[in-house]
Formats: structure tokens, C-alpha cells, sequence
């Protein structure tokens, strides 16, 4: 029974500390502050607890993924140009 009460114990604190990550990473997109890492840390601490939190973790992994290779591109066709301020 005090195992039990445990675990529940765990698992409740682990919710309220994720929805506070999340609250405080939603404050800090607006205010400084690294918000956008908060708001993965809580979804990666509510992703244990609920099927939606770990899908929008996901989706968001994957938006993260494709932002990367969007910035590799980029670079790599401006680095492609060259800059006419070196000399070669």
C-alpha cells in the first residue's frame, strides 16, 4: 500500500513539474529566457504520462529535424555564391 502511495506520489509530482516547465517555457518565449527548450523539457517529462504529450514532442523533433536541414541548405547555397568581400 505504501508502494502504491508512492508511485502515485511520483507520478503526480511528475505531471505538476512538466505543466510548470511547460507554463514557464510559454513565459519565457515572450520574456528571456530559453523557452523553447523548457517548453521540450516538459513535454519530455509529460511524454512518460500522456499518449499527446509524447506526440507533440515528436511532431515537434520532426519540425526540428527539418528546420536543421532547411539551415544547411541555406548556408551551403550562399556559401556556393561565395562572397565577393574574400578575396580568392
Amino acid at each position: 500500500m505504501l508502494l502504491r502511495t508512492m508511485q502515485q506520489a511520483k507520478r503526480v509530482l511528475k505531471i505538476v513539474f512538466g505543466f510548470t516547465l511547460l507554463l514557464l517555457g510559454a513565459i519565457m518565449v515572450i520574456a528571456p529566457g530559453p523557452g523553447w527548450l523548457t517548453i521540450l523539457l516538459g513535454l519530455g517529462i509529460l511524454a512518460a504520462e500522456f499518449v499527446w504529450a509524447r506526440r507533440l514532442l515528436d511532431r515537434m523533433k520532426q519540425q526540428g529535424v527539418r528546420l536543421k536541414e532547411q539551415g544547411i541548405r541555406l548556408r551551403e547555397a550562399v556559401l556556393s555564391r561565395g562572397d565577393p568581400a574574400t578575396p580568392r
